[in-house]
């Protein structure tokens, strides 16, 4: 009697765990499935304000335009978003990237004009400590990039004999960065040429 008991205690406990997990998975690929939406057009949302804030004045969708390449050197692809003005290639956007970060990936979107020059940069995602992330995003960092020519510029930090100033107690953050800055120009000089040709025609 007393075996019979403890069975069917077990078989009631085992059911309703089962009741209560699959309940849970349905509740969570429903609250997924309803938040798709909007975290897509919030994630749509920071691109093109990432756009806005590294590219000169543009009038073509840009996003529409995406190109997307994967060179061999790097895990994640890599976005470049050109820019036109009335028609004329004003620059273009690439996203750049580095896992060498002090806590992991470092994403940025670097605008350059047509020169090769440095428009500006936007930090897109960072795992960096909240002190660190909001050094990385600030005009003191940022302005040293703004208007480099990165083939007479050395995007290395000084320490490592190049002209970049490491952000304070976060020299690894700031060689990620710098890493991350120099690929988006490299897949741009690459890359630009194409669009330059379709501007003049």
């Amino acid at each position: 009697m007393m075996m019979q008991k403890k069975e069917s205690t077990f078989l009631n406990m085992v059911l309703s765990l089962l009741v209560i997990t699959l309940a849970a998975g349905f509740s969570l690929g429903y609250v997924n499935d309803i938040t798709l939406e909007p975290k897509a057009k919030a994630k749509l949302a920071k691109k093109v304000n990432a756009l806005k804030t590294v590219l000169p004045e543009f009038d073509n969708d840009a996003v529409s335009e995406v190109v997307v390449v994967k060179p061999e050197s790097v895990r994640d692809s890599i976005e470049i978003y050109p820019a036109f003005q009335n028609g004329e290639f004003v620059g273009a956007a690439v996203t750049g990237s580095s896992e060498k970060g002090y806590s992991g990936l470092i994403r940025i979107m670097v605008g350059f004009t047509p020169d090769g020059h440095i428009y500006n940069i936007s930090v897109l995602e960072q795992k960096e400590t909240p002190g660190l992330g909001t050094k990385m995003k600030g005009e003191k960092f940022l302005r040293q990039f703004r208007d480099k020519d990165p083939s007479q510029y050395d995007l290395k930090v000084a320490k490592d004999g190049g002209e970049v100033d490491a952000l304070t107690g976060a020299t690894i953050t700031t060689r990620a960065f710098t890493e991350a800055t120099q690929l988006a120009y490299d897949v741009f000089m690459e890359r630009k040429g194409q669009w330059a040709m379709d501007s003049d025609q």
